[in-house]
């Protein structure tokens, strides 16, 4: 089998079943990939190879019905964010400060990685904190765009987003504070979902920030629902951990007659042409997979999202960063370092009421809109591509025919932090002129996950990305 690193999980593990294929035959390509081109991209920091062989042969015995029988995602090679805590593996943040800890436990989102039977074989690349829209750190460099290597990968769970796109992950671990799953989704070409607040549990005291989210990457919207399925539920260390446990069905009916809003500026967003002609070939797609597909004027003003991110960072994630600056500033990056003073400095001396009261003034118009139809679809980004390796601090960013002055301008995701309860889920939708490839957001009514799963896998169908042969990574 050709490009076996590039098998979806889906394939890879009806043929497991079948015994056709084993856990140790996939293992053994993904490995060989990794080492063919990772020193190129810099997807994985860390790489448990010996380990990962031994799991998956651990695998096949279950297969060949020796032991116990296969869990859901037995014998999947898994990149793991580097920020998420498993026990007795590094756990370094991606910063100096943190170089040689060691994780003392499991989050509660790593655990339900492990008991799927999914084989964790490395770790992926974040930028220090995960406090940027970019991929690169003092303590690993620079992580590049399988697509283009001058490009950036996007951030904060871009070694991941990475690793799926250039064959060195079959699933990828995510998670998402202002699109931190959805930016490296949209830049390397692949599938990501934010699940609505609570869907998934994660470690304190994150879990109790509702712009916080952790969930699946993966290169096919039937992988990402399979990864969902095996890490969604309650758990009893995250008190906020939703029930019942929701399943999103293997066969995703039609979306005919299914009425999906489009969006292409939100209102007041630059935008690069190449993202506003992809997004309305998607919109195109999306109505001879039969939806009834409408243009609509939403305003979600961007000065408005900016100052509510502003506010809510910096009574918490920003300070959280903030907290160790006067310390160990010398071995912090320059962008690290720069996020709590700039959202302090937008922040003011607002506070929480004022935050909610901002809040509401977001989800008003988005709620009253997704009344009336099943979905919004928008960009995911503005821009076609940052460069590798740029901070981007101070530096004046063209997106379309507009310059901004702050990068995150060129991120449409934050405002699907502030709507948390609403699932996103983030597809490609097609390829700029730089070889970087786009994508557009399918947003759902709150809770309703299902929906957006049916309209990906609609669009996936009519318009095939992984099926970017031709137009895959020329690593």
């Amino acid at each position: 089998m050709t490009d076996l690193h590039y098998l979806s999980a889906t394939e890879a593990l009806a043929a497991f079943r079948a015994k056709t294929l084993s856990p140790v035959e996939l293992m053994e390509a993904v490995l060989a990939r990794a080492d063919e081109v990772d020193g190129a991209v810099n997807a994985l920091c860390h790489r448990f190879d010996e380990r990962a062989l031994d799991q998956s042969r651990q695998a096949e015995a279950r297969y060949l019905g020796r032991g116990e029988p296969p869990r859901p995602l037995e014998g999947i090679p898994m990149a793991v964010k580097e920020e998420e805590a498993v026990a007795g593996e590094p756990w370094t943040q991606g910063s100096l400060l943190y170089k040689d800890t060691i994780a003392p436990h499991s989050s509660p989102f790593a655990e339900r990685i492990l008991e799927s039977g999914a084989i964790v074989h490395a770790r992926s690349t974040a930028p220090e904190f995960s406090c940027a829209g970019f991929t690169h750190s003092r303590l690993w460099g620079v992580t590049r765009n399988p697509w283009n290597l001058d490009v950036t990968v996007g951030g904060s769970s871009g070694g991941s987003g990475a690793a799926l796109a250039s064959g060195t992950a079959t699933l990828a671990s995510g998670s998402d504070i202002g699109g931190s799953i959805r930016i490296p989704a949209s830049y390397n070409g692949v599938v990501g979902f934010k699940p609505p607040y609570g869907r998934v549990p994660q470690d304190a005291p994150f879990n109790y920030d509702t712009f916080c989210h952790v969930g699946p990457m993966a290169r096919t919207v039937a992988d990402c629902a399979a990864f969902q399925n095996a890490v969604a539920g309650p758990h009893p260390r995250d008190h906020v951990s939703l029930r019942p446990r929701v399943v999103i069905p293997d066969e995703l009916g039609p979306i005919d007659g299914m009425r999906i809003a489009v969006s292409l500026d939100l209102g007041s967003w630059a935008l690069d042409d190449e993202i506003a002609a992809n997004t309305m070939r998607t919109a195109e797609a999306l109505r001879t997979a039969g939806a009834v597909v409408e243009e609509v004027d939403l305003q979600v003003p961007r000065e408005l999202i900016l100052r509510v991110a502003a506010i809510h960072f910096n009574l918490m994630f920003a300070a959280w960063i903030g907290s160790v600056i006067e310390e160990h500033g010398d071995l912090m990056t320059d962008y690290a370092i720069e996020f709590p003073r700039s959202m302090a400095e937008f922040a003011g001396d607002a506070g929480l009421v004022e935050e909610l009261t901002l809040q509401a003034q977001v989800c008003e118009p988005v709620g009253a809109l997704l009344d009336e139809f099943d979905a919004l679809v928008c960009p995911t980004l503005a821009s076609r591509g940052l460069t590798a390796g740029e901070s981007y601090i101070g530096q004046v960013v063209k997106v379309g025919d507009t310059e901004v002055t702050n990068y995150f301008d060129t991120m449409m995701t934050a405002p699907f932090n502030v709507l948390s309860r609403c699932p996103v889920l983030a597809v490609p939708s097609g390829v700029a002129d730089n070889g970087v490839p786009t994508g557009v957001q399918i947003v759902g009514r709150t809770y309703d996950d299902e929906t957006v799963f049916r309209i990906g896998a609609a669009l996936e169908r009519v318009q095939p990305w992984f099926d970017v042969a031709a137009r895959r990574p020329a690593l």
